[in-house]
């Protein structure tokens, strides 16, 4: 079975990470999303694209894949890697990063060409005495950034 891009809406997007994604909620915000669909049209992955989390890294010339979920069919995460990846660089942006935890292997990012720039320490989480924070599951685990760029 063959795999194809397909447009999506936000709210789509946000409905099928809701229902895939291991460990984290949808998020708030995009700049574009990415669905793919099976030769059925059955949606089997979705990526979504949005600005960089981290301030430092929101230079107006980058973009981070913010999620992307799969209902576990094959190579789909790997297409839409690649294919966020063309559609930034289509829009003029010059850098598309990501992030995977410890743990995760990074082969589709690897399969759609994107290379490894960092390891980040595990966060001590948002919490703050000046200003208190709900913890996520995702605290305290150490990530690698990935990076798509010319």
């Amino acid at each position: 079975m063959s795999l194809h891009l397909t447009p999506i809406r936000f709210r789509e997007a946000r409905a099928f990470v809701a229902m895939w994604h291991r460990h984290h909620p949808p998020p708030v915000g995009l700049i574009f999303a990415i669905g793919a669909a099976d030769d059925d049209g059955v949606l089997r992955g979705v990526a979504i694209v949005g600005r960089p989390i981290a301030r430092m890294l929101d230079d107006g010339q980058t973009l981070e894949v913010t999620r992307t979920a799969t209902d576990g069919h094959r190579n789909v995460n790997s297409l839409l890697y690649g294919a966020a990846w063309r559609a930034a660089k289509a829009l003029g942006y010059r850098r598309l990063i990501t992030y995977t935890q410890c743990g995760e292997s990074g082969a589709s990012l690897r399969g759609a060409g994107w290379r490894i720039v960092a390891h980040r320490p595990a966060r001590p989480g948002w919490d703050r005495p000046s200003r208190p924070r709900a913890s996520h599951e995702t605290d305290h685990i150490p990530r690698t950034l990935w990076e798509a760029s010319p």
